[in-house]
Formats: C-alpha cells, sequence, structure tokens
C-alpha cells in the first residue's frame, strides 16, 4: 500500500500535471514498504490485534524492512528502526536488492536490516521504520509485537524434555494402544506410557502462511514462540535468495544456553538435518539445506549448547569425495566479511561465518572438539558414560529404517537369518529409540545447570505419508517406549517438565474399523481380488470390528502384524494407493538415501500404487501426487511434572513456548495466577 506523501510533495505533482514536462521536469513517487518483519496485522491489515509476534523478556530476534521506490531511476538511501517512537541506535544493514533478491522484488529495492534486537519490558511494542530515497522523499511504516510477562513463581524447572512425535495425532495414539495393550470389554488392558500423564490439552498447528504446517515451523513455533512459513525454520520469511540470511529468532535452547547454562540435546530417527531437529538450533528458510544445517549444528554449538545429537544423515557428514555422502557448496552456508546483511549476524549474534567445503570431515571435526562418536547400537552400549560429556550419534547415511523393519532384522539376525530390510540398507545394527534416549539423557544430565532434550518419533509421519499403516503403528510403539524412559526420568528426578506431542497430524488417519476374517481367509481373498473380495468381505465396521488382539514379544513389538482380524486404518488426507490390509515386506523407496537408485533398494516400490497389487483394490485418493498429506487437525499434547498444569484445555503451539518460559526462568504458578498470553 502506498503511504501518502506531504502537502508540498501533492502540490508540486498538480502543477506539473497542470503545466507539463517542460516546466518543472518529472516528480517521483514516494516510496513503499513491502515487508515488515516482525510479522504484525498492525503492518499487514491496519488491525492492531491479534498480535501475531511475541517473544520472552531479552529474547532475541532481527527487524526488518523491504522498502520499494516507486520510481525506477530511485534508490534507497537510508534507512532507521524505532521502537515506541525511539530509535534503536543499532547498525542498519541496507541490503541493495541488484542482487540476492527474489525476483519479484525489484532491483532499486533495498532491505533494512538491525540484528539481535531484544527488549526487556513487558507489554505491546509498536515498531516503525523511516526511510528516505535518493530525492529526499520518506516513508514509514508501523507494526507490533509483545513482550510476555512472566510471573513470580515457585520452583523453577531444571530440565524441559519435548518428546515430538511427528505427524501423531489423536489416531495415532488410539492406533498404537489397540495394538501394543489391546481391549477386553471396552476397556484398554495396558495404556501407552503417554497415557499415563496426568494433563492432557490440544494444540492448534497452522503456520504463517498457511493452515496446513510443515514440520519445520511446527516444531520451532515450540521453541521459539513465533509462527514461520512453511519450509522456514527459526526464522521470519524475507525477500533474498539466500537460505542463511533471514531474520532469525532466538530459540530455547539459544535463550536458555546464553541465560542459564543449559546444554541441548537432540535426538531422532530421522536424518539429523531433517525438519524436527534442525528446527529447534538451526536458522534458515531452507529445510533441505542439508551441508548448511549439519554444519550450522557444529559451528554454533556455543550458542546453543548442544551436547548430544543422535540419529541417522551421516551422508552429510562424510567429505563430498567418500562414497555415500551428499555434502554440496550449493546449500551450504558462507557469510561474506564485506556484506553488513549478512556480517552482522556474526558480528551481533555470536554465529559462524559459515564456509563452502564440501570436502569437510565433519565427524572429525565434532570428535576434535571433545564429542564421543559411535556408528551403531554397539558402540552406543560401549560408551563410558563418566567419561562422555559430549555426544555423537550418526546410525545410518539418512533417516533410520523404522521399528518394524529393525525389530524384523533383530529377530531375523538373532536367528541367522539374513536379507533383511536392514541388510539391504546396509546398517543391520541401529538402536531403538528408546535405547538412544537413554544414553542422551545419561549424558545431559551431567550438565548442573540443566538441559533441554528434543526426542522425535519421526517415521510416525514419514510411513504415514506413505500409508504404510504397519510401519507407522510400530513407531508409534517405538516412540511410546522411549516416552517411557523420559517418565522414569521425570519421576525420580522432580525437577523436569516433560512434554508429549506433534508438530502436525499427518494424512487424516482413521481407525475404520477390522478385519472380519482369518489372515489365511484375507490371503485367499486377495488371490480373488476385487472390491468385493478385498474390501466388501474383510472391512469390519461398528459391532464387527470387535476387538483386535495382537500378541506382544518379549522385546515390547507385536510377534505378527499380520494377525487374524487385525485393526484396519483409513486415510482422510490420501493420495491414490492399492490395498490388500496385510503388512508390506518392504517399504516404500526413500528418496532422502543416497544409494536408493543401487540394488537392493532400488527394487523397492517406489509409490502406494506399486505395492499391493495382487487384491486388485484401488483407494482413490483425495489429493493428487503419490503420498499423503498433512492435516489442519489439533493435535493431543501429554504433560508431566513441575508446571504440567499450564498446558491443560485448547492451545496454540506458540503458547508451549511462554509456558515453558514461565517455568524455566520465573517459575511454576498456581493455576489461580497462570494466564495465557494468547
Amino acid at each position: 500500500m502506498k503511504k501518502p506523501i506531504s502537502y508540498q510533495q501533492s502540490l508540486l505533482k498538480s502543477l506539473f500535471l497542470t503545466c507539463g514536462l517542460g516546466i518543472l521536469g518529472v516528480a517521483s513517487a514516494a516510496p513503499t514498504v513491502s515487508r515488515l518483519t516482525p510479522p504484525s496485522e498492525l503492518f499487514s491489515t491496519g488491525q492492531s490485534a491479534p498480535i501475531v509476534a511475541r517473544f520472552l523478556p531479552d529474547q532475541r530476534f532481527d527487524l526488518q524492512a523491504t522498502i520499494r521506490p516507486d520510481d525506477a531511476a530511485q534508490s534507497i538511501t537510508q534507512a532507521s528502526f524505532y521502537v515506541n517512537g525511539i530509535r534503536i541506535e543499532h547498525t542498519v544493514a541496507l541490503k541493495s536488492c541488484q542482487t540476492g533478491c527474489t525476483a519479484l522484488t525489484p532491483k532499486n529495492a533495498s532491505i533494512a536490516t538491525i540484528r539481535s534486537f531484544s527488549m526487556s519490558r513487558a507489554g505491546v511494542h509498536t515498531f516503525e521504520v523511516r526511510a528516505q530515497q535518493t530525492d529526499g522523499q520518506q516513508v514509514t511504516a508501523k507494526g507490533q509485537f509483545e513482550v510476555v510477562v512472566l510471573h513470580a513463581g515457585g520452583q523453577k524447572v531444571k530440565n524441559i524434555i519435548i518428546m515430538l512425535g511427528d505427524g501423531m495425532g489423536a489416531a495415532q495414539r488410539t492406533a498404537a494402544r489397540i495394538v501394543s495393550g489391546g481391549y477386553a470389554q471396552g476397556h484398554a488392558i495396558k495404556p501407552l506410557a503417554m497415557d499415563q500423564f496426568p494433563i492432557s490439552g490440544q494444540v492448534k498447528t497452522s503456520s504463517l502462511n498457511s493452515l496446513i504446517t510443515d514440520s519445520a515451523p511446527g516444531m520451532a513455533a515450540y521453541v521459539s514462540g513465533n509462527k514461520g512459513n512453511n519450509n522456514e525454520e527459526g526464522v521470519f520469511p524475507d525477500d533474498t535468495t539466500n537460505a542463511f540470511d533471514n531474520p532469525r529468532i532466538e530459540y530455547l535452547s539459544e535463550y536458555l544456553h546464553r541465560t542459564q547454562g543449559k546444554a541441548l540435546g537432540l535426538v531422532t530417527t530421522s536424518d539429523v538435518f531433517d525438519a524436527t531437529p534442525a528446527a529447534n538450533a538451526i536458522h534458515t528458510s531452507n529445510r533441505g539445506a542439508g551441508t548448511g544445517i549439519v554444519d550450522q549444528f557444529f559451528d554454533d554449538r556455543k550458542l546453543t549448547g548442544l551436547s548430544v545429537l543422535m540419529g541417522g544423515g551421516r551422508k552429510w557428514f562424510l567429505p563430498a569425495s567418500t562414497p555415500g555422502s551428499a555434502r554440496s557448496d550449493s546449500n551450504d552456508y558462507a557469510f561474506s566479511d564485506s556484506e553488513l546483511h549478512t556480517s552482522e549476524i556474526v558480528k551481533k549474534w555470536g554465529a559462524s561465518a559459515g564456509k563452502l567445503d564440501k570436502e569437510r570431515d565433519l565427524i572429525g571435526d565434532f570428535q576434535a572438539s571433545g564429542f564421543k562418536y559411535v556408528s551403531d547400537k554397539t558402540s552406543l552400549d560401549a560408551i563410558d558414560i563418566s567419561k562422555t560429556n559430549q555426544l555423537l550419534g550418526l546410525f545410518s547415511y539418512s533417516n533410520m529404517n523404522v521399528a518394524l523393519d529393525k525389530i524384523d532384522g533383530r529377530r531375523n539376525i538373532a536367528k541367522g537369518i539374513k536379507g533383511r530390510v536392514v541388510d539391504d540398507f546396509g546398517f543391520p545394527d541401529q538402536p531403538m529409540l528408546d535405547e538412544m534416549t537413554q544414553k542422551a539423557l545419561a549424558v545431559l544430565e551431567k550438565n548442573k545447570k540443566g538441559f533441554v532434550l528434543m526426542v522425535e518419533g519421526a517415521s510416525i509421519d514419514k510411513q504415514a505419508h506413505n500409508m504404510d499403516t504397519e510401519r507407522w503403528i510400530l513407531d508409534t510403539i517405538e516412540f511410546d517406549r522411549a516416552i517411557a524412559v523420559v517418565q522414569e526420568f521425570a519421576k525420580k528426578n522432580g525437577e523436569t517438565l516433560v512434554i508429549v506431542t506433534a508438530d502436525h497430524e499427518c494424512s487424516g488417519v482413521a481407525l475404520i474399523g477390522a478385519s472380519t476374517v482369518s489372515d489365511a481367509k484375507l490371503q485367499d481373498l486377495i488371490k480373488a481380488g476385487g472390491v468385493s473380495n478385498v474390501r466388501d468381505q474383510v472391512v469390519g465396521v461398528y459391532e464387527k470390528a470387535g476387538f483386535p488382539k495382537y500378541k506382544i514379544g518379549a522385546d515390547g513389538y507385536p510377534q505378527s502384524t499380520d494377525i487374524d482380524y487385525r485393526l484396519l486404518v483409513g486415510y482422510g488426507g490420501n493420495s491414490d494407493r492399492t490395498e490388500d490390509w496385510r503388512t508390506n515386506p518392504l517399504p516404500l523407496q526413500d528418496s532422502q538415501q543416497p544409494l536408493i537408485k543401487s540394488q537392493p533398494l532400488s527394487a523397492y516400490p517406489v509409490d502406494p500404487m506399486a505395492r499391493d497389487a495382487q487384491g486388485g483394490f484401488t483407494v482413490t485418493g483425495q489429493v493428487p501426487g503419490n503420498s499423503g498429506v498433512h492435516t489442519a487437525s489439533d493435535i493431543p499434547l501429554s504433560a508431566m511434572g513441575p508446571g504440567a498444569w499450564a498446558f491443560t484445555g485448547v492451545q496454540d503451539n506458540t503458547d508451549i513456548f511462554f509456558a515453558i518460559g514461565q517455568a524455566v526462568i520465573k517459575g511454576v504458578l498456581p493455576p489461580k495466577t497462570f494466564s495465557k498470553n494468547k
């Protein structure tokens, strides 16, 4: 929206229109501000509510504005920022868009930025940018942000553990309970560990730019207090093409390491560069920029307090010339000393300048800095905790194998049988999530100042995308076993707040009923094929569903998922798929695996239409493509430990951050005095 120009400028324009070019010459228009950061309804719509951007007292964030001259002959010469009418005496970096800006941003536009600003005084604050172009014409644009009120409380929480079941909605939790514990006459026989948390609530999950979030802003909201655009983590959106120069928001890990000296632990079953782990420590607008993301884990560890990093993703840590490596200068980061726009990130945030170094031996760098490195379960089991203060575990090239395939591998390796999925991937000795979590806690609790730990059950989401029912169910069970480890730790510790939740729901999972036939009969019906056999004679709804009975092995997982009268699952956010209800012997191809085009992985089914075809039952999807999608459904949250009651009711994902902040900074409040800052 164009800003009004002065009366004198209006008069000159009128004279020009009246008298013509020969008398007065061309008068340019005033510049405009097309983007103002932090995001604000005051700037976007002129409304003062709702407040979009909220921060803890002294939490750091960047201020930024994109300013566009309305005349191609003009350029922006200066800009300044004000908060509550007072000029901020910080360096303003003025970046020209002659290079490095998006295609929709004019070449003569400029981006003005102040790095690492913070405000201690609670309340709603007005901020503005004032800019001037070559001919002296000026523009002003205003926005708002809030510094949330924290109250003096009681016990301060020492440790924060966030258990993040990626894509885990209510149906995923229910399915895991049915399979792992069973039901008798309508009652759950054995509840999940997460069912036993005393406090529960619901969480709204939308991102800054969509009802449907992806994992990057979905996770970042919990640990930054702010919405982000899809595919972006730890930043606000901007108009540059550099994936690592966006306006930053200080993470919970950074804030608490800076102010209290707490350590950070990240444990996942995904590739460690993936959105959820990265959205606890990495600042980028491109969740796929793997080389720069893992480099930033190491380079900025003194900002985040990173002490434990475990999961898959070895391909990003190996020099580019090493087989299996995925390192590339094209998705790395390097901030230039000659460009104030990025050099201020280094100066004001204390961040590393980075380097385009695809041949970097990142594992070696971690080891040289004091991290113990482990590559499989055997070496993880063997570490001497008394001598381990920092731990790096990389158990596969990319995403780790899922629980169903890891358990299948363990059971068959014990019998001397090879050729299972884990052997095909080349990593037969991967730890389970609960085993990783146990070691992470043992390392982190050595930090006397406390820690922040995020543990992710990553493939609940990935296998729900694939609509591979048994694989996501077992990954939910694996995740719950890790929750049991944390639950026991928190009970003994007494100073630990544990939150179990998800970043979003995936694929619109629905528990539609159960099979009405034995597994042997189901196989016969599959051979006969067609809807009349595989659907109409199999799917039992309402009372025909009964109570499926799975037998659990000594390892805590079903002895078989191909049981008689099995649980049946449908999907509301599904692409086309073929379905025969039985467990798929092979997972779908994982495009992130570096050796996916080589045998035996290249022979795996490529999409949900390439498996279960024998049954001749095609389920028509509601979305295009070959993958299930995230949904906007609220997701459940469970909490235990001091301050857990603050997580009841229906909250926004950003509210969780401020409830954590209250408990860890000022102390736990009694319920009567607690106020959600919505």
